[in-house]
């Protein structure tokens, strides 16, 4: 499994629970897609599952942007999954960013909405924020490899364990 967390906003601790703290620790994978804000944050979450790959986000201390890039792309189960905080020019710009990397899938954060939109050429997901929703339902990303073997099967998920949304993403798409 795949997770996808962001916008942990948090000084000293990763401020996981619930299921969000069980899919962290079960997956193959983790992607935060950045503003852990302080450095015990990222330790915090590498303590969890060494798998972590990170990005910077716009309120990452000086210590977390000397250790994680702005952007990344990751490799996961055939698909490639290319992740950064934000992109000024919205969905448009996001989507401009995966192409340009051949991505089946693209991760965000910033604004703390937990959303998958597939209308922008390549698909967009934002797991929103597990932590500091900020009015949003608290969630993060769950992917697993679908039946066929051609993609990922997607959700998102409150750290109460509901899921509210499901997608696909297809791996070799683009």
């Amino acid at each position: 499994m795949l997770t996808v967390v962001s916008d942990t906003h948090a000084t000293d601790a990763h401020r996981l629970r619930g299921r969000t703290l069980e899919a962290v620790r079960e997956a193959d994978r983790v992607i935060h897609a950045g503003d852990f804000y302080r450095e015990p944050v990222l330790d915090a979450f590498l303590a969890e599952n060494e798998s972590l790959f990170g990005v910077v986000g716009n309120n990452d201390d000086t210590p977390i942007r000397e250790r994680l890039p702005h952007e990344r792309v990751v490799a996961y189960e055939g698909a490639a999954v290319a992740v950064r905080h934000r992109s000024r020019s919205g969905a448009t710009g996001l989507a401009m960013f995966g192409r340009e990397r051949d991505a089946d899938l693209v991760v965000f954060g910033h604004s703390h909405r937990p959303e998958f939109d597939d209308s922008a050429g390549v698909p967009l997901l934002n797991p929103g924020s597990h932590a500091q929703p900020r009015g949003n339902r608290p969630a993060h990303a769950e992917l697993e490899p679908s039946a066929d073997g051609n993609g990922l099967d997607g959700r998102l998920v409150t750290p109460d364990g509901d899921v509210f949304e499901r997608f696909t993403v297809d791996a070799g798409g683009n």
